[in-house]
């Protein structure tokens, strides 16, 4: 019995070590950056082979949407705040991921016949975790609130931006008739900055309120035709 356990103490002991630094590690602002920015490019990924279909693209051209999608916001942001080499190198199982995702996306997608408003839950979703990514990931970069908000602009929306000038569309956020886009994810940013500069609340639970704002504030603007004003001609 005392031998048991002289064997197994070690064991345990090794275990407890692990799980508290698998604790302290989950609970790090930096490892939930790291899981949102999968996310977003998960959710990038789908909205990039579900555009490229509308248009008929054969595989080839819907993997090549979906990248663009997942990664072309996040790359236009480093480059803006000079760091090199941009994400998708340094990290590259971001491209890994896009392109499982994009393969999957494309077989199952052909199986099943998807109503032309499918593309929104995942576009809505990918621009709530990129807005919300972007303007953390410039504001550890040492910028002011105003360009964090910026970053998240582009890193939420010039995705979507490539996404359309690859399909030979005008962009969706430029046009007359969208619905609030970019105006989501600027409010949305400034929604994560905020509550992160002037509430005690964890960074964790402002990354996610961040991101579910930006999520229902789009998902409102669709569903209730939520426009800017035009121009007064």
């Amino acid at each position: 019995m005392v031998l048991h356990f002289a064997l197994i103490l070690p064991v345990l002991t090794h275990l407890r070590v692990k799980l508290r630094a698998m604790t302290n590690t989950v609970m790090t602002p930096d490892f939930w950056l790291l899981v949102m920015a999968y996310l977003g490019v998960i959710a990038g990924a789908v909205s990039g082979v579900m555009a490229a279909q509308r248009e008929d693209m054969d595989v080839v051209g819907a993997l090549a949407v979906a990248l663009i999608t997942s990664l072309g916001g996040g790359t236009l942001r480093d480059m803006l705040l000079g760091r090199t080499p941009v994400f998708w190198i340094s990290e590259q199982g971001y491209v890994y991921t896009a392109l499982i995702v994009a393969l999957l996306t494309f077989v199952s997608s052909r199986l099943l016949r998807l109503a032309a408003r499918s593309i929104v839950l995942p576009d809505a979703i990918g621009l709530g975790i990129f807005s919300i990514w972007g303007a953390a990931y410039s504001l550890m970069s040492g910028t002011s609130l105003f360009i964090a908000a910026l970053m998240g602009v582009v890193t939420g929306v010039f995705g979507g931006v490539l996404r359309d000038v690859i399909c030979n569309r005008i962009p969706y956020v430029f046009g007359r008739e969208a619905t609030l886009y970019a105006t989501c994810s600027f409010a949305g940013a400034w929604i994560y900055l905020l509550l992160l500069r002037y509430t005690p609340l964890l960074p964790v639970v402002v990354v996610f309120l961040g991101v579910i704002a930006v999520v229902l504030m789009r998902m409102a603007a669709v569903y209730f035709n939520l426009r800017l004003p035009h121009p007064v001609k």
